[in-house]
């Protein structure tokens, strides 16, 4: 199960990267500095999910951890495969509807005099920018979903940590410390 979370991670990891580096490089090297409305669309909707995804799967990691050091004995039933194809499924899903969301609600603005995006690729908060029409209403939706994406991402990292170390407090040896330390 760890080894099928830390794939999912890295691949999350890898398509952000390549994502954004492209858009960085050209702006930078080439001084291409337009993108069109369909590709800004494209990668604002891919960042959302990919941002989306890695955040929530520390959380899966954080819990994956916990039970492997917290309940060592009933690990591999606990946390199956079937589990973890479901909780990164989940993790997707929501990361999908959270881009779904974000995205149509950003281009459905209106975008008057300026289209210059002072940022390098295209995201959330300078889109608004550019808007001549009102955002709170997007704006009040961008800050409930990062503070509920990452607010659950940072309790359920916090929690599985603080069950970790009191556990791991617990192990009488040093050794054994030592070695379920090593496995976080």
């Amino acid at each position: 199960p760890m080894y099928f979370l830390l794939c999912n991670m890295s691949l999350c990891d890898l398509c952000l990267s390549s994502i954004i580096s492209p858009t960085i490089l050209l702006t930078f090297l080439a001084e291409r500095k337009n993108i069109s409305y369909t590709a800004c669309a494209v990668q604002m909707f891919l960042c959302i999910i990919l941002g989306d995804v890695a955040c929530l799967l520390l959380a899966v990691m954080a819990y994956d951890r916990y039970v492997a050091i917290c309940n060592p004995l009933l690990y591999t039933v606990t946390m199956s495969r079937q589990l973890c194809k479901q909780l990164v499924a989940g993790v997707y899903t929501v990361g999908l509807v959270d881009s779904v969301i974000h995205t149509c609600f950003t281009f459905r603005l209106s975008f008057c005099s300026s289209n210059i995006i002072r940022h390098f690729f295209c995201d959330i908060s300078p889109m608004l920018a550019l808007s001549c029409s009102d955002t709170r209403n997007n704006q009040i939706l961008m800050f409930a979903f990062i503070d509920c994406m990452t607010g659950i991402g940072f309790v359920t990292v916090l929690i599985s940590y603080v069950y970790i170390i009191s556990s791991i407090l617990q192990i009488p040896s040093a050794r054994g410390r030592c070695k379920a330390f090593s496995t976080c």
